[in-house]
């Protein structure tokens, strides 16, 4: 008698009552309403879905500013997102709400707060004391549109400038108006008929505060005095400004203009500048002024105790420099420098020892952000080298085009790797530490390592190091390198499938433990690698050339592959028998002087040099058949243990033996079915036409979809329900939308047929029509044998069926544990061994549970098939259907995998309809069913990826990954995990004033900004002006997290919080009424003074 499980039933109460306020609930089915053996230990509250970390570069930068105190970088993008850089490892990423573009930040110095300027006239104030920056205030302008910030150090008053060319004065602390306002017309009075146009500059004298320089962009500037409220000078100029700034000591500023010429001007000169600069103009003979230039965009003006001031600028080329690349110019004293970048100038900041204006800047780097790219100068080594960026930057230097994510891989893999790829490291760089330093690295609480793979477009797999939430890149592999490369356009052969990146990854199949490595390219190739830390050189690159076809009335089983007679599948149609003629995937001919035999790519037949690290083993290429060229590679799976390599498209399916450098098995997907077809199928339509080069990468690899040829794909006919084909793979013509495709393939040791009496090694193919097949793989024994006798491959007439496409198979033993597919630890190759080595060095299988008599044979493993539309799990080996779940109806699923969390497995789904789900496992009871994000582009389809211990990513944008957790225990330790980037440092001294400048004067000249720009003096700023928005930082933002998960604590947070504030408010009211019983007595007192001698007739 089966024993009652109490825990289960009240484990799928709580998993039911869970799941009814989602919408819709996930259909689950128990077929036969059995019970499982397996105890499941994961429970809903085990899952919580957060973001934890962003990598990689900032996605389309527009604004950039440095702390020089906390020595902290923020940049700040296009679509409102915000990345503050500290030490190497101290990153932080924000988003404000909205999205509209940064075009400004200003740090409020050492105060660990920051304020950013939107292209949609708001302010925000940045609290950055907290390890997730919170906004405290924000202020959006009403009437104005903003075009320049400027907030003096040490000060609370920022100065906002406007299209109109007024300027606003906003107090930083209370984040509202002050009455003071600088009307253009006044600023400008009669120097000028017409508009000056917008505000472009706007900063203060660095020795008297009280003077305000104001650039318009029409050409004119002014300086205000802010006291007299009126303007000292105005110096106008024919070109429009593009920027100013001044030298430290007070009397001289420096503008840049859309011609390409710099102006110096002396403050009380304003007729004419001293100096007229045209930095990359052709000075011409006879007086004449130089050639235009490009607009000048910046320039900074760098003073130096012991020499000549820095003049740094960008733009200003002139124009005949066509094809030229951007440019920084670093003007010191007669020399000047052109530094070309590899992208457009998005903005510069000089970095120098002092925060004080007034001071000499002694300015030691130059960080310039570009379009694609951060790059650091150091000005003080000769030559002006570039620092060694330590941050994750470079995950775009070619676009990914496929990621893969690894978790608790062995402990040996990251240093084998870097040690690899230290060799790999460019030289020139400058020999100081990376200048931005600041914040403090987080306790990393998870101890396991993480490994990131990454494929490009340019053929390259970049590994890194992703352990304890940071991103280092390890390794970088080119797989280009094993191609000859065609030198130019005219010699390109004509067998391309694609016109660009033909070496583009698509798919990354690789075994941590033996460290082999498998890539299947776009141009339908697949190259085979090994790890090994000895440099070899190979004659001959070795290599197989494989044709796949799709022929319907040309079918067979390839001698000695007989397939057995096949049980019909439940719920299929009377299968259509196919009679068997010639095999032709030994056909060399060609057919009408077509194409025939000819592979995309020409491997290199010079012998090639192979540093340590990843070496080729093998290249596999499919070949042009008739005139039509091979479809690309759509599922693809490696094998240390039994040495081959399986891959698959949407013709058929290729088994290869790497160590005998032999195809094993080269078949059409309907003839894996044998004589058991449960599809009607045309035959197929002649095709002359080259698949057009579109189908690249937008639609390409295991689990992509799009979503337009979802609408358009034909329905097959299947009694239980009929569905339709959800797959597509990247074929475009008629005759190929009906194929079915390999989407998933697994080797595993496990029950190939329903009879079997113990496990074997076979291999699981999943097709997009939703069936699996088994093929069974008959291995010779171990060592030398393995290299002279041939591995025997056989359908084994196991066939399962499942709605939509197959795209994750897994096996668990009878306690419901993982079993993984056989792997061999891996052994350095280019190093003879000795005899005792090859005996310890034996292939690693995985133990199969052998039934006790108190078990029945049904229970020895389960198969977890994950679909695009359901799950199965399947009891082996009577291939009875234990578990069913319906995870989608309306959508379908990206991505499945079946992952290792708190010490048990479930299932994790990411759907197109944006939601993530996890199931658990063997019995498939949803535990968490979350609205992540929709399907917004391909690209998070191709990236997307869940790991073990609750780990997930994909890349967010072109150039960033997103790391997220489903993990609740990963998300409460977060906090502790995350690096703080504000930390205690006292601010330097102000520069000394001297003795004879204190004496005469002439020193920095102090203002009280809070007397000329408080409400006392400066009256009330209109309201329609600007609206004050309180932020989600303050009181508020713990209010909205009262209601969450830490409810509790933060509503016992607010009241103290409140509580404070009442007695803060009853502490201002009893001084406020102190104050006013002391002036009360102050006044009674005079009164008695006064009256104290008169008589009371004089009163």
């Amino acid at each position: 008698m089966r024993k009652f499980n109490i825990r289960k039933v009240l484990d799928g109460l709580t998993a039911g009552s869970s799941s009814a306020s989602q919408q819709p609930p996930p259909q689950q089915h128990t077929p036969g309403g059995r019970e499982p053996e397996v105890q499941e230990t994961l429970q809903s509250e085990h899952f919580q879905l957060c973001k934890t970390v962003r990598h990689g570069f900032p996605y389309q930068p527009s604004a950039l500013a440095f702390d020089p105190v906390q020595k902290i970088l923020a940049v700040g993008t296009q679509t409102g997102a915000l990345r503050l850089f500290g030490r190497p490892g101290v990153e932080c990423y924000c988003q404000h709400d909205g999205g509209a573009a940064v075009i400004q930040l200003q740090f409020l110095i050492n105060e660990g707060a920051l304020v950013s300027a939107l292209a949609d006239d708001t302010l925000h104030l940045w609290n950055l004391r907290q390890k997730r920056p919170a906004i405290l205030h924000s202020l959006k302008f009403c009437r104005e549109r903003v075009t320049f910030c400027h907030l003096p150090f040490q000060s609370k008053w920022l100065y906002v400038g406007t299209e109109r060319g007024n300027i606003h004065i906003v107090n930083v602390e209370s984040f509202t108006l002050s009455g003071y306002v600088i009307m253009w017309n006044k600023a400008i009075e009669l120097s000028s008929k017409s508009h000056p146009g917008p505000v472009v500059h706007i900063s203060d004298n660095p020795m008297d505060e009280g003077k305000l320089l104001i650039g318009y962009e029409s050409g004119t500037v002014v300086l205000w005095d802010l006291k007299s409220k009126k303007g000292d000078y105005r110096y106008t100029y024919d070109e429009a400004i593009h920027s100013v700034a001044w030298h430290h000591e007070g009397k001289q500023f420096i503008c840049s203009h859309s011609d390409g010429t710099l102006t110096i001007w002396n403050v009380r000169s304003p007729a004419k500048p001293v100096q007229t600069i045209t930095p990359h103009g052709k000075q011409l003979k006879d007086g004449k002024k130089p050639e235009p230039c490009k607009p000048i965009l910046k320039v900074e003006f760098k003073t130096t105790r012991s020499g000549e001031p820095f003049i740094i600028l960008s733009g200003g080329l002139s124009y005949d420099t066509v094809g030229r690349r951007p440019c920084l110019t670093v003007m010191h004293g007669k020399s000047t420098a052109v530094l070309e970048m590899d992208y457009s100038i998005v903005d510069f900041l000089t970095l120098c020892e002092t925060p004080y204006p007034n001071d000499f800047q002694e300015p030691y780097a130059v960080v310039v952000l570009l379009e694609k790219d951060l790059v650091l100068i150091d000005l003080a080594q000769n030559g002006y080298p570039i620092f060694e960026n330590p941050y994750p930057l470079s995950i775009h230097e070619s676009p990914v085009t496929c990621c893969e994510y690894f978790a608790d891989c062995p402990v040996d893999l990251i240093p084998a790797l870097y040690s690899v790829g230290a060799r790999q490291k460019r030289q020139g760089y400058s020999k100081k530490e990376w200048p931005i330093n600041g914040g403090n690295w987080g306790l990393g609480a998870q101890s396991y390592p993480e490994i990131i793979i990454t494929g490009h477009a340019d053929g390259s797999i970049k590994f890194w190091d992703a352990s304890a939430i940071t991103l280092q890149v390890l390794y970088k592999l080119k797989t280009a390198k094993v191609f000859e490369k065609s030198r130019n356009k005219d010699d390109k052969p004509n067998t391309d499938i694609v016109d660009e990146d033909p070496y583009a990854i698509q798919i990354i199949s690789w075994c941590p433990e033996s460290r082999m490595l498998c890539i299947a390219g776009v141009s339908a190739h697949v190259i085979i690698y090994r790890f090994s830390k000895q440099e070899v050189i190979i004659e001959v690159i070795p290599m197989l050339e494989v044709r796949l076809l799709y022929e319907i009335n040309d079918l067979d089983s390839p001698e000695g592959e007989q397939a057995p007679p096949l049980p019909t599948p439940v719920g299929a149609t009377s299968p259509q028998p196919i009679p068997p003629q010639s095999h032709p995937s030994t056909s060399s001919s060609s057919s009408d002087g077509l194409r025939d035999n000819v592979p995309c790519l020409k491997v290199k037949n010079s012998p090639l040099k192979q540093s340590p690290g990843y070496q080729a083993e093998l290249v596999i290429q499919l070949v042009w058949v008739g005139g039509e060229p091979p479809q690309q590679i759509t599922s693809l799976a490696v094998n240390s243990s039994y040495g081959l390599v399986v891959f698959g498209n949407c013709n058929g399916i290729a088994i290869v033996d790497y160590l005998q450098k032999a195809v094993l098995l080269n078949l059409g997907t309907i003839e894996l079915y044998g004589s058991n077809d449960p599809y009607r199928r045309e035959p197929r339509s002649p095709r002359k036409s080259r698949q057009p080069s579109g189908a690249g990468l937008c639609d390409i690899s295991e689990g992509t979809v799009v979503p337009e040829d979802r609408c358009k794909s034909p329905t097959s006919d299947v009694k239980d329900n009929s569905f339709s084909r959800s797959r597509s793979s990247s074929v475009t013509s008629i005759d190929k939308e009906s194929r079915e495709a390999i989407s998933a393939l697994h080797f595993c040791e496990t029950f190939t047929r329903k009879a079997d009496s113990s496990p074997s090694p076979c291999l699981w193919v999943g097709t997009t029509l939703g069936t699996v097949l088994v093929i069974a793989l008959n291995l010779p024994p171990g060592g030398e044998q393995r290299l002279l006798q041939p591995v025997i491959v056989s359908p084994s007439g196991t066939i399962l069926r499942l709605k939509g496409a197959i795209l994750r198979m897994a096996f668990l033993d009878t306690t419901g544990c993982l079993v993984p597919p056989a792997y061999e630890s891996w052994r350095e190759h280019n190093v003879p061994e000795e005899k005792d080595e090859k005996e310890k060095l034996k292939k690693k299988r995985p133990v199969s549970v052998s039934p006790s008599p108190s078990q029945e044979i049904s229970e020895n493993q389960y198969a977890v098939i994950c679909s695009e539309k359901q799950a199965k799990v399947i009891s082996l080996p009577t291939q009875n259907c234990a578990y069913k779940q319906n995870i989608t109806e309306t959508s379908f699923v990206l991505r499945g995998d079946i992952v290792a969390l708190s010490n048990s497995i479930c299932l994790a789904c990411f759907c197109a309809n944006g939601h993530i789900m996890t199931f658990s496992l063997p019995s498939l009871r949803p535990l968490l069913d979350v609205y992540y994000l929709p399907l917004t582009n391909m690209r998070i389809a191709r990236t997307f990826c869940f790991t073990n211990n609750g780990q997930a990513l994909y890349l967010v944008s072109p150039t960033e990954i997103q790391r997220l957790t489903y993990s609740q225990e990963t998300c409460e330790n977060l906090q502790e995990m995350l690096g703080e980037l504000f930390t205690p440092v006292e601010t330097p001294e102000a520069p000394n004033r001297g003795f004879f400048k204190g004496l005469f004067g002439g020193g920095a000249q102090s203002l009280d900004r809070e007397e000329l720009f408080g409400e006392s003096s400066s009256g009330k700023a209109s309201r329609s002006l600007a609206q004050h928005i309180p932020g989600p930082g303050g009181i508020e933002g713990v209010k909205g997290a009262a209601s969450g998960v830490v409810g509790e604590l933060a509503r016992a947070r607010l009241a103290l919080d409140e509580r404070g504030q009442k007695l803060g408010d009853l502490e201002e009211r009893t001084t406020a009424m102190l104050s006013s019983a002391d002036s009360f007595s102050k006044h009674a007192h005079e009164m008695m003074l006064k009256y104290k001698d008169k008589k009371w007739y004089q009163f």
